[in-house]
C-alpha cells in the first residue's frame, strides 16, 4: 500500500456538498415549476431548453450523489476496520474508485439521452446493438478491464508490492482498468497489460517475510570453483551488510553444467526491502565474482602461484 497525497477527504466532502447544493436547487426549481406555482414562476415554460438541461443535470447528479456518499461510507468503514491512515490507498479503495468512475460515465450517458429526449426503449435497443459490436471489436480491452478489477479486489497484490512478472521486476505504482504500472530498479516505468498479469506467474516478494536477491552467473569449467567455496567466499563479502542480510542467508546453487561453463545462482535472503542496499549488495557480489575470474588470469600468467585450499582458484583434476 502507498499513500495517495492527492486524495484528501476534505476535497471529497466539499465536492459532495457542492453536488448536494446544486441538486437541492434543482429539486426546488422543479417543485415550484409545478402547476400550483405556475403563476408565480414560469421560467421553465418560457425556456424549455434550459428545463431540459436542468433535467439532464438532475438525472446525473441524483445517482452520482448517492454513489459518492456510498463510496465515502464504504471507504471510511474499510479504513476504520483495518486501522489505516485517512489518506491511504490500496487495491480495495482503488477498485471502488474505478467502479464509481464507470457508474458516473453511465449516469452521464443517461443524462445526455434525457437532454436530447431519447426514449428509453430506443436507448436500450441501440445500446444492445452497440454493446454487441463493441464486445467483438474491443474484447481485449474489455478483458483487460475485467482482469484489472479482479486484481484490484484481490488481496494477493497491493500497491507498493515488489513483484516479478516474467522478466520484469519492480514495485507496483498503479493499477488501471487497462494496465499495471511497475517501477523497476532503474526507475523506469514498465506498463504491463492486465490480461498478461492475470494469466502470468507472479512472484510477490513483499508478501514474504524476507526479500530474496538472486544473481545468476557463469563460470568456466577450468576455474574449478565449487558451490561450497563460492558460498564461503561471498559470505565474507557481505559481512558488512549483516544488518540487511539474514544470518546464513546466502546460498549458491548449481543450475546447469554445460560443456565449457557452469551456471551458478546466488540466493541472498534480505530482512527488508531496501532498493539502495540491495543495489549495493548486488554490486559487491558482482565485483567479487569479477575478481575471482581475474584470479584465474593471474594464475595463467604466473604458473608458480600455488594452488592451495586458501587460494580462490581450485583446479579440476583432469
Amino acid at each position: 500500500m502507498i499513500e495517495d497525497k492527492e486524495r484528501k477527504t476534505g476535497k471529497e466532502l466539499l465536492m459532495i456538498a457542492i453536488k448536494t447544493i446544486i441538486f437541492g436547487i434543482l429539486v426546488y426549481s422543479f417543485y415550484i415549476s409545478q402547476d400550483s406555482y405556475a403563476d408565480h414562476w414560469t421560467f421553465y415554460k418560457e425556456n424549455p431548453r434550459i428545463k431540459s438541461l436542468a433535467l439532464a443535470i438532475f438525472v446525473f447528479l441524483g445517482p452520482s450523489l448517492m454513489i459518492s456518499v456510498l463510496r465515502l461510507v464504504i471507504i471510511y468503514w474499510y479504513i476504520r476496520k483495518h486501522k489505516f491512515k485517512s489518506n491511504i490507498k490500496d487495491n480495495f479503495i482503488l477498485g471502488i474508485n474505478r467502479i464509481v468512475s464507470i457508474l458516473n460515465t453511465v449516469f452521464l450517458v443517461v443524462a445526455f439521452t434525457t437532454l436530447w429526449n431519447v426514449k428509453i426503449e430506443e436507448l436500450v435497443f441501440s445500446v444492445s446493438i452497440v454493446a454487441a459490436a463493441l464486445a467483438v471489436t474491443f474484447k481485449d480491452y474489455i478483458g483487460n478491464m475485467i482482469n484489472g478489477l479482479i486484481i484490484m479486489f484481490s488481496d494477493r497484490l497491493s500497491l507498493g508490492d515488489h513483484i516479478r512478472i516474467g522478466e520484469h521486476e519492480g514495485k507496483i505504482l498503479d493499477i488501471t482498468l487497462i494496465n499495471m504500472i511497475l517501477q523497476n530498479e532503474d526507475s523506469d516505468m514498465v506498463i504491463i497489460p492486465n490480461s498478461l498479469a492475470f494469466s502470468s506467474v507472479i512472484i510477490n516478494q513483499s508478501k514474504q517475510n524476507t526479500k530474496k536477491l538472486s544473481i545468476e552467473f557463469e563460470m568456466s569449467l577450468t576455474n574449478g570453483y565449487t558451490p561450497e567455496y563460492l558460498e564461503k567466499h561471498l559470505n565474507k563479502v557481505i559481512t558488512s551488510y549483516s544488518d540487511n542480510v539474514v544470518e546464513e542467508g546466502l546460498t549458491v546453487k548449481t543450475i546447469a553444467i554445460n560443456k565449457d561453463v557452469v551456471i551458478f545462482k546466488v540466493m541472498i535472503l534480505l530482512k527488508r526491502y531496501d532498493k539502495v542496499k540491495e543495489r549495493e549488495i548486488r554490486r559487491a557480489i558482482n565485483t567479487a565474482l569479477i575478481r575471482l575470474s581475474a584470479v584465474l588470469k593471474d594464475k595463467d600468467a604466473n604458473p608458480q602461484v600455488e594452488n592451495t585450499e586458501d587460494n580462490p582458484l581450485i583446479k579440476i583434476q583432469s
